[in-house]
């Protein structure tokens, strides 16, 4: 019995990181659609930009320095989990579909797709750069 409880207070202390790092992620995709959404043609850019940062910081997450499985936890399944979304991202290319701008959805799946590995190569880039430093 022992045992059992200490995984479940392993596991609520896990579900606790990935809530913490899960509001201001969600705060922050939000907020970016209500504050930017106007200036980047709708929802559509800023979700694109939003996606373009989570695979920025996630690239980073994923490169050599060692990181604590709390922080992981945090930043990439909550914060990053919670900022992007494939299925916003899926329902904007439909509204381009279907409002008759197929040009408009090819674009975006582009720009997003090249944008995203960009963002994720420079965030591995940038975490291999700082592991090189700090040995």
């Amino acid at each position: 019995m022992a045992l059992a409880t200490h995984r479940l207070r392993f596991e609520l202390r896990e579900l606790l990181l990935v809530a913490l790092g899960a509001i201001p992620g969600a705060l922050l995709r939000w907020q970016s659609t209500v504050q930017l959404g106007p200036w980047l043609g709708g929802s559509a850019g800023a979700d694109l930009l939003v996606n373009v940062l989570g695979s920025l910081v996630l690239g980073f997450l994923a490169g050599p320095i060692p990181m604590r499985t709390g922080l992981v936890l945090l930043l990439g399944i909550g914060f990053c989990g919670s900022l992007t979304t494939f299925s916003s991202w899926i329902l904007d290319v439909v509204k381009l579909l279907e409002g008759g701008q197929p040009l408009a959805a090819t674009l975006l799946v582009l720009l997003s797709l090249v944008m995203g590995l960009a963002a994720a190569g420079v965030g591995l880039g940038l975490s291999r750069r700082l592991y090189r430093r700090r040995r």
